[in-house]
C-alpha cells in the first residue's frame, strides 16, 4: 500500500490538495484520529486498497502527538508512506477566513481567530519537520494542485529530493525553505523595458544574465555550498531540501538561476523546480 498523509493549517489548503489525491485515485478520509491509522491502513490492506490518503489535523487534540509512533509502526509494517505539510502566513490565513467567513475548527472558548491560529500552530509544532513542507501563502489553487502532484509523483523511501525554488523578495520569505540566497545585489532586467515582461526562462533574459560576470559568481558559489553539504543532508535522512533562492520580484534573476541549478543537480539528486511568484 502507498500512504500520503496530510496535514497543517486550517486554511492552509487541505482541502484542495486531498481533492487532488482523490482525483488520482487515492482512497480518502479526512479528519482521521490519529489513534485510528494504523486499524484504518490494516482494514484498508485487507480490502487490497493499493492508495490511500489521510488527512490529520489539530482536531485530534492530544493525540496529534502519537503520529511519529504511528508513522514508525507503519514502516515495520512495510507500508510506504509520505507526510505532506501544508501552512501559511497568519496573515494570509487571516485573509482567507476573513474572506470565506468560516468558522476556524478552534474557535471556540471566546478565542479571537488569531488566537485559534497561534494555538492550532502550537498544537501542530510536533509534526510540522515530519514531511515535506509546502508555505501555501499567496499560492493559488491550481499551483497548489501542481506542486501537490509534483509531491505524489515522487517515490517515497528513494532518498532525497532536491527543490529549487524563486520567489520575490516583496512577496516575503518563503516559510517551507531550508536554504535561502538572496541574489538581489545582481544586475537586474527589470530595468530594460525590453526584458521587463519577461521572466528568467525566456532566452533574452537568460542571454542578458550570462553575460554578467557577477551571475555566474553567485551561481558557483551557491551550486558549490549546496553540492559540499548535500551529502550531510542525505546522511540525515532527509526526504526534502529545499533551497530558496529570492530577488526583488521573483521573476527574473531568481527564476534564472533556480532553473540553471537544477539543470546542474540533476545528474545528483531526484531535482523539482517551483516558481512562487510565477505560480501565484
Amino acid at each position: 500500500m502507498e500512504l500520503i498523509l496530510i496535514s497543517g493549517l486550517s486554511g492552509s489548503g487541505k482541502s484542495v490538495a486531498l481533492h487532488l489525491l482523490e482525483d488520482a485515485g487515492y482512497y480518502c478520509v479526512d479528519n482521521l484520529p490519529v489513534v485510528m491509522l494504523t486499524v484504518l491502513v490494516g482494514m484498508l490492506r485487507e480490502e487490497k486498497v493499493r492508495k490511500l490518503a489521510v488527512a490529520i489535523d489539530a482536531r485530534s487534540g492530544g493525540g496529534i502527538g502519537l503520529l511519529p509512533e504511528k508513522l514508525k509502526k507503519l514502516t515495520e509494517d512495510g507500508v510506504r508512506h509520505n507526510f505532506l505539510f501544508l501552512h501559511a502566513s497568519e496573515e494570509t490565513l487571516l485573509k482567507r477566513y476573513s474572506e470565506t467567513r468560516r468558522r476556524h475548527p478552534l474557535g471556540g472558548d471566546n478565542r479571537t481567530l488569531a488566537e485559534s491560529i497561534h494555538l492550532e500552530s502550537e498544537m501542530l509544532a510536533p509534526i510540522s519537520d515530519l514531511g515535506h513542507r509546502i508555505d501555501t501563502s499567496n499560492l493559488k489553487a491550481n499551483a497548489l494542485r501542481e506542486w501537490v502532484r509534483q509531491f505524489i509523483e515522487t517515490e517515497p523511501g528513494q532518498g532525497l529530493t532536491l527543490m529549487f525554488q524563486s520567489f520575490g523578495f516583496k512577496h516575503g520569505l518563503p516559510l517551507d525553505a531550508d536554504l535561502v540566497y538572496d541574489v538581489r545585489c545582481l544586475p537586474n532586467p527589470h530595468y530594460d523595458p525590453e526584458l521587463r515582461p519577461l521572466t528568467g526562462r525566456d532566452r533574452p533574459v537568460i542571454e542578458f544574465l550570462e553575460a554578467q560576470p557577477e551571475v555566474a559568481r553567485m551561481r558557483d558559489d551557491i551550486a558549490r555550498f549546496v553540492g559540499d553539504w548535500l551529502p550531510s543532508y542525505v546522511r540525515d535522512n532527509r526526504n526534502y531540501l529545499t533551497v530558496a533562492i529570492g530577488c526583488t520580484g521573483g521573476q527574473h534573476r531568481s527564476v534564472y538561476l533556480a532553473e540553471t541549478l537544477a539543470r546542474q543537480f540533476a545528474s545528483q539528486a531526484r531535482v523539482l523546480v517551483r516558481h512562487r511568484t510565477l505560480a501565484g
